[in-house]
């Protein structure tokens, strides 16, 4: 009997590159319960079950305080030069810098604080199972469900991404393109949240606790 294929890697990327417009500053850095609000995004995803962890970040100051706020995780950690031409330049900078025979990577928001482990480890189990090409992520019930970070993307899929052009702020054609064969995973409702204004932020305070420090 031959013993099983093993599973390609599968990364986590954690998207931390925003301008932060609507919040008046960098939003990665905006305290939550005395720790930056990055910090939320990275614990899930480090406990997410993935084989390797990177995060993208801006030039400058902002991004080294993205990094020092990170430096107990075992994030890889890549420059989005050009972070003013939306979501989409960042995810041409992760899939630029992964490594090769790398499987799948999933995508995460450094500004949904209230995604848990749980999901992440539910995403990656789901393409270890299937090996779809797409698994998204789906927040809530009936016709009030949404579709909302983290997607998991096969590694085929990543030329459609890099092919889009900058006005598609993120991998949605590539998506809608792919949906009829996504797998999904089921989300509470609980766990989508954005955090994009001061007023969202104050929100946030009433639903989260600070985030777990990674063991010594």
């Amino acid at each position: 009997m031959l013993p099983p294929t093993p599973s390609p890697p599968v990364w986590g990327i954690l998207l931390a590159a925003g301008r932060g417009s609507r919040m008046g500053r960098p939003k990665p850095l905006v305290p939550l319960w005395g720790e930056p609000l990055v910090t939320y995004a990275a614990a899930a995803l480090a406990a997410g079950g993935h084989d390797g962890l990177l995060v993208v970040v801006p030039p400058g100051e902002v991004g080294e305080g993205v990094r020092s706020a990170l430096s107990e995780w075992p994030f890889a950690a890549v420059v989005n030069p050009e972070p003013q031409r939306g979501l989409l330049s960042s995810f041409r900078a992760a899939l630029g810098a992964l490594p090769e025979g790398v499987g799948a990577a999933a995508f995460a928001l450094a500004d949904m604080p209230l995604v848990t482990a749980e999901t992440h480890r539910a995403l990656v189990a789901a393409f270890r199972e299937t090996g779809a090409p797409l698994v998204l992520a789906r927040y809530g019930e009936g016709s009030e469900a949404v579709h909302a970070p983290p997607h998991l993307l096969r590694a085929d899929l990543w030329p459609g991404v890099l092919a889009l052009p900058d006005a598609d702020h993120g991998p949605r054609a590539v998506l809608r393109a792919y949906a009829a064969g996504a797998v999904t995973v089921e989300v509470s409702a609980g766990q989508l949240l954005d955090v994009d204004t001061p007023e969202a932020l104050s929100g946030a305070e009433g639903r989260i606790s600070p985030p777990p420090r990674p063991p010594r």
